[in-house]
């Protein structure tokens, strides 16, 4: 059991930087730092929109897991 949290926190982990590096890629150089140009809030729509909820679902799930497997490996 714990090989299958093991290898499906990888995994889970992988899926979460490649959505992440995805988001930045759109946002130009400046973007990957924190300065994106304008300034203003904008809303997103249809990719972005997809890959940021996907980030947010993503990293739930990935603290979820990584805390199963973190109390699997604590001794009772």
């Amino acid at each position: 059991m714990e090989t299958f949290f093991q290898a499906f926190l990888i995994l889970v982990s992988a899926l979460l930087i490649t959505v992440v590096l995805m988001q930045s890629r759109g946002a130009g150089f400046g973007g990957a730092f924190g300065t994106q140009g304008g300034g203003a809030y904008r809303t997103r729509r249809g990719l972005e929109r997809y890959l940021f909820r996907g980030t947010v679902v993503l990293a739930a799930v990935f603290v979820c897991v990584a805390l199963v497997t973190a109390r699997m490996h604590i001794p009772s």
